[in-house]
């Protein structure tokens, strides 16, 4: 075991995934004032115009036909923001795992400089998405936060839901990593924006229940991450757990964690390693 200097911590205390995470941070540094607008106020921006505006409307509608259960006996707005949050952690996820690996990987060539260093693909693997993790915590942290101002959390659980929204963020961040990593150029990044991750943020229970879809469409909702971040975070939210249910959809997403993360290893390992 290597002890390094005298004081210093053996290395097996030190793991090789920091290195590249201590990059990502020292980068954010100079760029965190670009992101402020688009990871907290827009997400803000959009809950009070769907729902103190929107949601007037819906609440007034439901009420005239005595149908104020079909959103489970809350209002407008707090059965949009849990959805909200989650949703706005996909996003975060996916965005960290397009452009910036394409940069890493094709224009900038910052991950081959990182592997020129005692950093393993593993370590750069696990070092990005522990940054992924670190951005969508922050953000959703504040986003959170602003809810709990505005009174949109019910129940002392909703603090939970910071936790479904990173397990979410990352859910989203492993699978599209490992995809960015196969690609040569960029033309394909916002295909998937534009054909995967608008039609979940629209589908997926979010802004209504998926009750309202079609029945094949309920299905297809089923299946995505988002449905089950949506609906595991909204319950805590909202102080009504189902606990099986809920450790199913926690299960799921951590499935969906583990399979990108051994994809985006194995894609990773396939265009660095020569």
């Amino acid at each position: 075991m290597t002890l390094g200097p005298v004081g210093a911590r053996p290395a097996i205390f030190r793991p090789g995934w920091l290195r590249p995470y201590r990059y990502f941070a020292f980068r954010y540094k100079r760029t965190w004032r670009g992101t402020v607008t688009s990871s907290i106020l827009y997400p803000v921006l959009y809950l009070v115009a769907m729902g103190l505006g929107l949601g007037h409307l819906v609440n007034e509608h439901l009420q005239a036909a005595h149908q104020t259960g079909r959103l489970g006996g809350v209002g407008y707005v707090q059965f949009l923001a849990p959805g909200l949050l989650v949703a706005s952690a996909m996003q975060w996820g996916t965005n960290e795992s397009m452009y910036p690996v394409m940069g890493g990987l094709k224009w900038l060539k910052t991950y081959h400089a990182l592997l020129a260093t005692p950093v393993e693909v593993r370590d750069l693997v696990h070092g990005h998405l522990a940054w992924v993790a670190t951005r969508v915590g922050g953000a959703s942290a504040l986003f959170l936060t602003v809810l709990a101002i505005f009174g949109d959390v019910v129940s002392p659980l909703g603090v939970l839901a910071l936790l479904v929204a990173v397990l979410t963020g990352l859910a989203f961040a492993a699978p599209v990593t490992a995809f960015t990593a196969t690609q040569e150029n960029d033309a394909a990044l916002p295909v998937l924006y534009r054909l995967g991750t608008v039609p979940l943020f629209l589908f997926s229970g979010t802004f209504f229940p998926i009750s309202q879809l079609p029945g094949w469409l309920q299905v297809v909702a089923r299946a995505t991450p988002l449905y089950h971040g949506v609906t595991l975070a909204r319950s805590l939210v909202l102080g009504r757990v189902p606990v099986v249910d809920d450790l199913g959809h926690a299960a799921y997403l951590f499935v969906m964690l583990g399979v990108g993360l051994v994809l985006a290893r194995r894609s990773f390992s396939r265009r660095l390693i020569v």
